[in-house]
């Protein structure tokens, strides 16, 4: 379950487990780097990574916390999350 976002500084962003939640995180394995790749679309195709996919997914929700942050920082929307169409 995604973690709601911390005390920032001054104030505090309270964001819902549901917003989280609809955001791409796209999972590869890197022959090249020998670990898991994380992209993020909605944030400019943002990467982190990990050794494991459990890694991988943990420091994918730690980086869209982070951008959430950002934009909640900087007065800006949250991107519009891609939707999947079967």
């Amino acid at each position: 379950m995604p973690r709601k976002i911390k005390k920032l500084t001054e104030g505090s962003i309270v964001m819902s487990a549901v917003q989280t939640n609809h955001y791409s995180m796209i999972i590869e394995w890197s022959d090249e780097d020998q670990c898991f790749i994380v992209t993020l679309p909605e944030f400019h195709d943002s990467h982190t990574h990990g050794d494991t996919y459990e890694e991988a997914v943990q420091n994918g929700q730690d980086l869209l916390e982070t951008w959430m942050e950002i934009y909640q920082q900087d007065g800006k929307s949250l991107p519009v999350p891609k939707l999947f169409a079967a």
